[in-house]
């Protein structure tokens, strides 16, 4: 399974399958998950006793095509999933960095997402 992938998406691979044991979303407290492209910034909040997708943001959507997946970007990204997690009613989530270490991006979206009124 690890074959053909070159040494850092191994580890990510590893670190996502360590971290995942123990990260489980609930419709109470779903997870929300980050995931990162070298051009785009993907996050969906999931209700894993169901498995349905609640709310999901990018920098796809026509909204934030101008912005690029860096710490400014992300940063208006949570800001943005915030409100929308606010208009569904959900106030805490449980945090899945997907593997990815835990600064620059990753961690602009998390700060914004929680000075939005997120509790993770």
């Amino acid at each position: 399974m690890f074959k053909k992938l070159n040494d850092k998406q191994r580890k990510r691979l590893h670190r996502k399958i360590h971290i995942r044991k123990s990260i489980y979303g609930t419709a109470e407290r779903p997870r929300m998950t980050v995931f990162k492209s070298g051009r785009n910034l993907y996050v969906q909040v999931i209700n894993d006793d169901e498995g349905k997708t609640l709310a999901s943001i990018s920098t796809l959507e026509k909204d934030f095509v101008s912005l690029k997946a860096n710490v400014d970007g992300a940063a208006k990204l949570g800001e943005a999933l915030g409100s929308r997690l606010k208009e569904k009613n959900i106030t805490t989530v449980v945090f899945d960095r997907n593997g990815y270490l835990y600064h620059g991006v990753v961690k602009a979206l998390a700060d914004a997402t929680r000075a939005a009124g997120i509790v993770f």
